[in-house]
């Protein structure tokens, strides 16, 4: 297996800056919110948390000593939340803080599923160390239930078709301790029956076979690959007339498509990709999305090159709906290696990556070249 830091990324979404040309109507505005109020929203779930991503990070100082604040009586940061479709409230920022309180007075602390005592540590005042929520005195209890806590809520009244204002907002205004990858953020705005899909297709173990690493990545680089090829999978790049795409906006709109959500395409889009890669494993092993050395094409360089797995992924399932799952498989990865030697396909998987007439280059050549097909 590979490392995380043998990706080849010839484009990179990170560098991909965009603001939307689309207007949108978003109003905002401010909230006091108690600390009841919220845990009680929480069981409800009327507040939701993103799906694999917000886990639970401080440590057991750090969550004491932001109870011990409000035991204390002292402010305490704003929280952002987001209005969705179906009128429940996404946290964009300020789990970490609305998940302590939760722990503390459940009684469990998550990160360990242990009684949540304050710490010990002399960060924390005297009189409150070392005790759980049951052990405080009633006024102490009232307290913490019932402090405030300012939240910023967002809503997008327009436009109506998509909510991928949601991903600027959070791009732009969250403020944890680490800055966030594309998908992550996704993985946050658009969830559901796709979102679900992603994450569960990303434990296919021939996949993790191909993409070079047994562990899923926690900033989910490789499950948005497995939305690039979906994305990329489609007439509309066909017939895209712009000379470029914006990868981030592309993937951004794809995901967030009322289309993404219908049980049908999910079911379509499951059974697309698992027999992708189940073929593409099978006739090109777990070398399939690697390239050769420039020097030597003889050597294969162990990394997962991004431009060969759309082009390989693309051009096979084109092939497998084309022919009827029936595929001359003969002298298959012999015409795999002749493709990576090939001079436009070269040149289409490693300048202008994300040029429209180079997603299309690549694909063409992919396909003629392994099943004979033309790209049309």
């Amino acid at each position: 297996m590979i490392n995380g830091d043998n990706i080849e990324v010839i484009e990179s979404e990170s560098d991909d800056s965009y603001s939307n040309n689309d207007l949108y109507n978003i109003s905002s505005w401010g909230a006091d919110l108690s600390f009841r109020e919220l845990i009680t929203m929480y069981d409800e779930d009327e507040l939701q948390k993103p799906e694999l991503q917000r886990k639970y990070v401080w440590d057991k100082v750090e969550a004491s000593r932001f109870v011990d604040s409000l035991l204390l009586g002292l402010p305490v940061p704003s929280i952002f939340l987001a209005n969705t479709s179906d009128e429940n409230k996404l946290i964009i920022d300020g789990f970490q803080r609305i998940m302590t309180v939760y722990d503390y007075v459940k009684g469990i602390w998550s990160k360990d599923k242990k009684v949540f005592k304050l710490s010990n540590s002399e960060k924390i005042n005297n009189k409150w160390r070392g005790k759980a929520f049951s052990e405080l005195d009633d006024t102490e209890k009232k307290r913490i239930r019932s402090t405030t806590i300012h939240a910023i809520i967002f809503e997008q009244k327009s436009p109506k078709e998509d909510d991928t204002s949601l991903f600027q907002i959070f791009e732009r205004i969250n403020t944890s301790g680490r800055t966030l990858f594309p998908q992550e953020i996704r993985n946050c705005v658009y969830q559901g029956n796709f979102n679900d899909l992603l994450i569960n297709l990303n434990k296919n173990k021939h996949w993790r076979t191909l993409y070079g690493l047994d562990e899923e990545d926690p900033r989910m680089r490789d499950l948005e690959y497995i939305l690039r090829f979906f994305a990329l999978d489609t007439d509309f790049i066909k017939n895209y007339d712009k000379s470029s795409i914006s990868l981030k906006k592309y993937l951004n709109e794809f995901m967030g498509s009322k289309n993404s959500q219908d049980a049908k395409v999910i079911e379509q889009r499951e059974r697309n990709f698992t027999s992708v890669i189940d073929f593409i494993y099978e006739q090109f092993g777990d070398e399939a999305f690697y390239n050769i050395s420039s020097k030597d094409p003889q050597k294969i360089r162990k990394r997962f090159y991004p431009t060969i797995f759309d082009a390989l992924t693309v051009s096979t399932s084109i092939a497998l709906t084309s022919l009827g799952y029936i595929i001359d498989t003969k002298n298959l990865n012999a015409k795999r290696m002749a493709l990576l030697q090939n001079v436009d396909f070269t040149k289409y998987i490693t300048e202008g990556t994300m040029q429209t007439q180079h997603i299309r280059g690549r694909f063409r050549v992919a396909l003629k070249e392994l099943y004979g097909l033309d790209y049309e």
